[in-house]
């Protein structure tokens, strides 16, 4: 279930990604609240698109129950059968669970409305870009040989927003790597995870000067 922080970092990293990566602009709050119905329509979308996707997974598993109860009659083994029904068993539950996340959004809904949200998102997003040179040069810091510019725009969002929680919101360091580590499970790739993993690691030991 979303908690509305996270609900909040999760419409911010969305935000930030309709939002040129340049670190010589300023937006007005009315244009961050602009940007915010962009990142709410993008992320309701999204989850209208996974019940689109669970409904025609169970489709095809209950189709292809049916296929397998029809050759019980035909000269088919019982294993096979067995096979396809374990199968559309499992991608069952893969649909279950995915609805058990989609099926909150209702409450995504409700709570975006609450100002608290709206507040906590305009609060994160005008903390990185009215901050993005000192955020950027201490990650880079403790980038271990690479460069913050070099990783994709997603990371790079996912580790500011975690900077912005231990160092400008007073948010436990514990608090703040485990939310990183979730948007990161749902929004980067294998690769990109692990390195944010590894960031976040030496991140905890850099407070704001």
């Amino acid at each position: 279930m979303h908690n509305n922080k996270s609900l909040s970092r999760e419409l911010s990293l969305i935000s930030l990604g309709l939002i040129k990566d340049k670190g010589d602009f300023k937006l007005n709050k009315f244009q961050i609240e602009e940007i915010f119905e962009s990142a709410l329509d993008s992320l309701i979308n999204h989850c209208r698109d996974e019940l689109d996707n669970c409904e025609s997974e169970l489709e095809n598993a209950s189709q292809k129950i049916l296929d397998s109860e029809l050759k019980e009659g035909v000269n088919s083994s019982f294993s096979n059968i067995r096979d396809d029904l374990k199968k559309s068993l499992a991608k069952i539950e893969i649909v279950m669970n995915t609805l058990s996340v989609s099926l909150d959004f209702p409450k995504l809904i409700i709570s975006s409305g609450q100002m608290d949200i709206r507040e906590d998102v305009n609060d994160r997003v005008s903390s990185i870009i009215n901050n993005l040179k000192i955020i950027d040069s201490d990650i880079d810091q403790v980038m271990d040989g690479w460069r913050l510019k070099r990783l994709p725009r997603i990371d790079r969002d996912i580790l500011r927003l975690a900077y912005v929680d231990m160092n400008f919101l007073s948010t436990p360091v514990a608090v703040a790597c485990d939310e990183a580590v979730n948007l990161a499970n749902k929004y980067s790739d294998t690769k990109g995870r692990k390195f944010i993993n590894g960031v976040l690691r030496r991140l905890q030991t850099v407070k704001l000067q």
